[in-house]
């Protein structure tokens, strides 16, 4: 049997990069994997038809973590295609690096909104489900320039350092 086998998985951002090698490794190991993707149908109809070939139940949605009421949508469309939700992955995240006396307000937002305010949105979203489990599990995904920034990233360190301190509550 393999580790995940029987549970699903919602990843979030897996149409690249770490979303995509965790959505791969989950699958591995036999979960049912849901992803989201925002940008590129395309990159998530090829993770889609690669999970499924390596003979799991795969779907991927074109969703905004970030909108409160998408994320949600998006939980309750993972329950209802497969009948439960036991492991939430936060990793959407983007990056708008520029000197803070150089950095917009809307590139500050939108590094909050999809790194931070995600988290918040899809956990709230899943403690429903959770609870009525009795059961799951949340990894949100962080980084080392959350405890200790690198020039430029203001708003992305901050973004990671709210998921370091958000990540330490604990649903009742």
């Amino acid at each position: 049997m393999k580790l995940l086998e029987g549970k699903v998985a919602l990843i979030t951002g897996a149409s690249k990069g770490i979303g995509r090698a965790i959505a791969q490794r989950f699958a591995e190991q036999g979960a049912t994997v849901a992803f989201t993707y925002l940008s590129s149908v395309e990159k998530g109809q090829a993770l889609e038809d690669e999970l499924k070939a390596l003979g799991v139940q795969a779907k991927g949605y074109r969703s905004n973590a970030a909108d409160f009421a998408a994320a949600d949508e998006l939980v309750n469309a993972v329950v209802a295609d497969f009948g439960r939700l036991d492991v939430l992955v936060n990793n959407a995240g983007i990056t708008r690096d520029n000197l803070l006396m150089r950095m917009t307000e809307q590139m500050w937002d939108e590094v909050i909104n999809t790194n931070l305010k995600s988290c918040f949105n899809t956990v709230k979203a899943a403690t429903r489900t959770f609870m009525k489990q009795k059961s799951g599990s949340i990894i949100n995904i962080t980084s080392v320039v959350g405890l200790k920034g690198n020039a430029g990233q203001a708003n992305y360190s901050a973004s990671k350092a709210g998921i370091i301190g958000f990540t330490k509550y604990r649903c009742p």
